[in-house]
Order: structure tokens, then C-alpha cells, then sequence
């Protein structure tokens, strides 16, 4: 299916009556569908399949010229000064045609809304209008070799300096499964600036590292799909500036939650094999399969609805200020498991009939999809870390 054709299953919710998004989206969203038609040629859909994980700066230079990176970043910094509803409406027309977006994406989702809400004026005034522009690309620096999801025992350490006769920091260690950190220009990192890895919470920060420093290095990491868009990112005595500290020393634990409510609650949590379902269903319409497997889309379709309508409530959390980490945390694990069975599903029905011929093009993304998916649950926090935090949410622990 290419961005021309209507889109099963996004009509299908969209005339359900199960979400609610403002009216107002609604001509926005007819502006992003004729943008990707006019200027997405189609591609295959095991390509298309990639979507959030394929890298293209051209296609997010596309974007930006239409004003669609950063959209919810005010006009003075060169963002569109829309809402969040307005970005989960583009977000999900890019992810439902299997647009490669990864090359802006964290930035726009996190990095920048981040920077606006803690850094300093300076930073807002250099980092945000490169980010509007797709000039500047991020990643994150969370997870580390010793640390993997539990965040608060992050080794790697910034210590005060000096730099040129000025005060600075000293960075060593790394991290890992940085998505993207070898096409990026900076890297936001949770590290250590005082006290021990035992005192958890207390004394991390977040600082802004430029992956062009001496003593920054990058080694990318090969997946079972044949891609390498995770990295290993090394720190050995990067000198910082002063000016690389986001918000206050010490605060990094706040600030970082506050940003994984954005990483946590969007569409990506639900439509990572949106093209997958969809190439299927278009198959599945050319043969007399179709009402053999209704039943199954039918349970697809409604599942995808409530977890739509449950991140759009999340979403209008956001537009309200607030700073919903147990409900991100719940769409998050229930959109995880969704798409994980996406290919496990589709493997079985392909199965049944093993004489039928296979469209090759659902052969190769069915493939595809079923090597990542085992990520999802593991990129955002992992499933275990999650369901404590909604424990903890509903006061159950």
C-alpha cells in the first residue's frame, strides 16, 4: 500500500467514534495526507516498515520546509507553535505510510520540548531553530552496558574543571542502544554528576554532548535485520563547557522523567507494525482468504482503536501541562504487546495455508517485522520497569 490509496485502518478509526481529537485537526490532518502523497514516492512495504527507524535527513528537510519538525515549538524559535494534538495527527499519517522520520524524530519529540522547558535562553536561541530545520539531529543517552532500563544507577560521570581558566565538566563513560548516535550532532545524556551509583535518584543531570568532541566515540551495532541504527557511544575525558548543563546540576532525574512521558505516550507506541497489518489486509482483499481471517482483523482493528483513544488521552494531558508518566507508562506496555503480535499473528495465519503462494513483498516485511519486534519492549523502558511504575501509580506497591 502507498500514501496514495486510503488507509484502512485509520478511516476505520476516524469514523469509529472511539477518539476524540479536536476538530480543528481535521484539515491538518487532509494537509499531511496530500503532502505524502505528493512528495513520498512509494516504496516496498518492508522498507516502509522501518518508518520510525529509517533515516532519511532529505525527507525530514522535507518536513521542515512544510514547518512539520518541531511543531509544537514556539514561532520565535522556528517552530509552528502548534499543540500536541496537532503532532499526534502528523505523526500518525507519517507512521501509518511508513515515512522515515528517525532522522528528526527524537528531536522533535523530546529533545527540543526539553530544552524549551529547561534550558537556558542561550540554548533555546542555538538548539531549537537548528532542530525546526532538521540541521540539527539527537539521540539519547540513557541506557547503559551496566544499567540497562534502571536509570537511576547510571555510571557514566561528569566532574567539575577547568577549561581554559573557565569552569567546565570532564565526561567519561558510555552508553548504549543509542538510536541514530552515529548520523547525529548531539546527544542528550543522563550521567552522574555527584555522589555514587548507590545514591540512585540523587545527584544525575542531563548535559548536551556534542558527538563531534574529541574523545567521543561511536560504534554502531548490528541488528538481526541486517540494520545498525543502535550505537555504543564512548566518553573518554570529553571536555564540556558550562553551558552543556540542561536545567540545574542535581535535577537530572526530574527532567528526564518529564521526558520520557513524551518518548512513552505517542502514536510510535502503537503503530510500529502499522504497515505490516496494513500490507496484509491488502493481500488478504485479492484472495478468498479475506473472510477466513475477518474475525482477526476485526480484533485488530479494535484493539488499535482503544489503545488510539488511550494515547490520545495521554496526549491531552500534554497539551494541559501536565505530566502524565503512569498513564505514558500503561499505553506504552499495552501498545508494546499490540505490535508484538502484529507479526506473531500474521506468521500463523501465512501458516496455515503453507501451499498458498505469498505476496513476496508481505514475505519480506512479515520477516522484517518479526526480527525487531522483540525491541519494543524493550526501547522505552522495559516491560518489567513499567509495570512497576504503574505498581507504584495505582499504589499497589
Amino acid at each position: 500500500m502507498n500514501p496514495s490509496e486510503e488507509n484502512f485502518l485509520t478511516n476505520l478509526l476516524s469514523a469509529s467514534g472511539f477518539a476524540a481529537l479536536p476538530a480543528r485537526t481535521n484539515s491538518f490532518r487532509a494537509e499531511v495526507k496530500a503532502f505524502l502523497q505528493s512528495s513520498f514516492e512509494p516504496m516496498p512495504a518492508d522498507i516502509r516498515a522501518r518508518s520510525w527507524m529509517g533515516f532519511n535527513a532529505a525527507f525530514s528537510k522535507k518536513l521542515a520546509a512544510r514547518g512539520w519538525v518541531g511543531v509544537t515549538l514556539p514561532a520565535q524559535y522556528g517552530g509552528a507553535s502548534l499543540d500536541a494534538f496537532s503532532r499526534f495527527v502528523l505523526v500518525e499519517e507519517l507512521l501509518a505510510a511508513g515515512a522515515p522520520v528517525s532522522a528528526h524524530w527524537i528531536a522533535d519529540r523530546q529533545s527540543g520540548p526539553l530544552i524549551l522547558k529547561f534550558g537556558t535562553e542561550a540554548q533555546r536561541q542555538f538548539y531549537l531553530p537548528k532542530i525546526c530545520a532538521a540541521e540539527a539531529f539527537f539521540c539519547i543517552g540513557m541506557s547503559e552496558p551496566n544499567a540497562g532500563s534502571d536509570l537511576a544507577s547510571v555510571g557514566t560521570r561528569a566532574t567539575r574543571c577547568q577549561i581554559d581558566g573557565s569552569s567546565g565538566w570532564r565526561l567519561n563513560g558510555r552508553k548504549i542502544w543509542t538510536t541514530n548516535a552515529q548520523h547525529c550532532h548531539y546527544m542528550i545524556a543522563l550521567v552522574r554528576s555527584s555522589g555514587e551509583p548507590q545514591d540512585r535518584q540523587k545527584g544525575l543531570s542531563q548535559f548536551i554532548v556534542d558527538l563531534a568532541l574529541p574523545g567521543v566515540t561511536v560504534r554502531p551495532i548490528r541488528d538481526l535485520a541486517g540494520d545498525a541504527h543502535f550505537s555504543e557511544v564512548f566518553f573518554d575525558n570529553v571536555l564540556l563547557t558550562d553551558d552543556a548543563l540542561i536545567g540545574h546540576e542535581g535535577s537530572g532525574w526530574a527532567q528526564v522523567n518529564a521526558e520520557l512521558a513524551f518518548e512513552r505516550s505517542g502514536p510510535e507506541r502503537v503503530y510500529s507494525s502499522i504497515v505490516l497489518l496494513e500490507h496484509w489486509i491488502t493481500c488478504l482483499r485479492k484472495t478468498p482468504a479475506v473472510s477466513v481471517h475477518a474475525a482477526t482483523i476485526g480484533r485488530f482493528a479494535t484493539h488499535l482503536a482503544t489503545l488510539r483513544n488511550m494515547s490520545i488521552a495521554v496526549t491531552a494531558k500534554l497539551v494541559n501541562g501536565d505530566s502524565p508518566l503512569v498513564e505514558a507508562a500503561l499505553v506504552k506496555d499495552i501498545g508494546t504487546e499490540f505490535e508484538q503480535s502484529i507479526p506473531s499473528v500474521i506468521e500463523a495465519a501465512l501458516a496455515m495455508d503453507p501451499d498458498a503462494l505469498v505476496d513476496a513483498e508481505l514475505y519480506r516485511a512479515v520477516a522484517y517485522v518479526s526480527q525487531m519486534a522483540p525491541t519494543y519492549s524493550l526501547r522505552g523502558g522495559t516491560r518489567e520497569i513499567l509495570r512497576g511504575m504503574i505498581a507504584r501509580g495505582l499504589g499497589l506497591r
